[in-house]
């Protein structure tokens, strides 16, 4: 895909359609500028950030023994029913 925009003003552009379309973007979202292998790359910053998450907490789930998503499920109703205790929401 080659498109281009033109610098203007404040060095302001706009996102030709087709990239928009391409990297999911709405008005008020963020873009990254990354350098991968030398060149300049454009990226949705809300998709940028969840790769990084999902990086981050690569191979956890084995580290703590889950092995399904009723696993997770299950920690996450515990931990909402201790922090409902804590803070009284939960008898």
């Amino acid at each position: 895909m080659l498109d281009s925009a033109k610098v203007k003003q404040n060095y302001q552009i706009t996102i030709p359609v087709p990239i928009r379309k391409k990297l999911n973007l709405r008005e008020g979202d963020r873009v990254t500028f990354v350098e991968e292998d030398g060149k300049m790359v454009v990226k949705n910053s809300a998709l940028t950030a969840l790769e990084e998450v999902q990086k981050a907490f690569e191979g956890e789930a084995e580290r703590v023994g889950w092995k399904s998503e009723e696993d997770v499920i299950a920690y996450c109703r515990e931990i909402r029913r201790e922090m409902g205790k804590k803070y009284g929401y939960i008898d």
